[in-house]
């Protein structure tokens, strides 16, 4: 059976990031139900980033896959496996959060030829990249996932980016000290733009789910 992981990089079980993860998974069942679906949230597991052991590049015994052992070790090793990933993560001041970078610190380091500096995975899947963000598309500041998203594309081939903007960041704006925004115009925004954004993650899935059975 075909198999595809969701990495969520945010803090939240049922707000932006996860609702767009949610939107991409079912793209994927409207296509097939014989794809096996993961989702993996980072903020529920106990792990670092690089531990810079040099286990993956010990002559004679280089690998493609991180050797430190934690909660993470596993699914890096179902990653290496897998026929698609799709990673989500807010953007918090102008990047992916900390457990999202630390995760590709450990995904991608292993890839990394120090002898000719080519990047090379295990195994060659379709990837998608998702980021929610309280900026505008005419006002933000985001470096998303930088570099990695670099090595993703050396290793994997361009991944798909999708970007949700000017997403609510809580659901009473009364209760918080929130005076810079608008609640009426986020509103306003949002009302405009979320049901889009989620079928733009829903239609995601129904194009890797696609793209992996044929």
């Amino acid at each position: 059976m075909k198999k595809i992981i969701i990495i969520d990089g945010g803090p939240r079980k049922t707000f932006n990031t996860a609702s767009m993860l949610q939107k991409f998974a079912e793209g994927v069942t409207s296509v097939s139900n014989e794809i096996e679906l993961k989702t993996v949230r980072l903020y529920g597991l106990d792990y670092k980033g690089c531990m810079s052991c040099m286990a993956c590049k010990i002559k004679g015994k280089a690998t493609n896959i991180c050797k430190f052992k934690d909660a993470l070790t596993p699914i890096l090793e179902e990653i290496a496996e897998a026929d698609g990933m799709v990673l989500g993560s807010p953007i918090y001041f102008g990047e992916v959060t900390g457990q999202m970078r630390a995760f590709l610190e450990r995904l991608v380091f292993p890839w990394l030829s120090y002898n000719d500096y080519s990047l090379t995975a295990v195994k060659q899947m379709p990837v998608v990249l998702i980021e929610t963000m309280n900026g505008t598309p005419e006002k933000n500041n985001s470096q998303g996932y930088g570099a990695m998203e670099h090595c993703i594309t050396a290793a994997l081939g361009r991944p798909e980016h999708l970007v949700a903007y000017n997403t609510y960041q809580v659901k009473n704006y009364n209760n918080f000290e929130l005076a810079g925004f608008s609640e009426e115009a986020k509103r306003q925004y949002r009302d405009e733009h979320w049901e889009k954004d989620l079928q733009m993650a829903f239609d995601a899935g129904k194009r890797m789910a696609s793209k992996i059975i044929e």
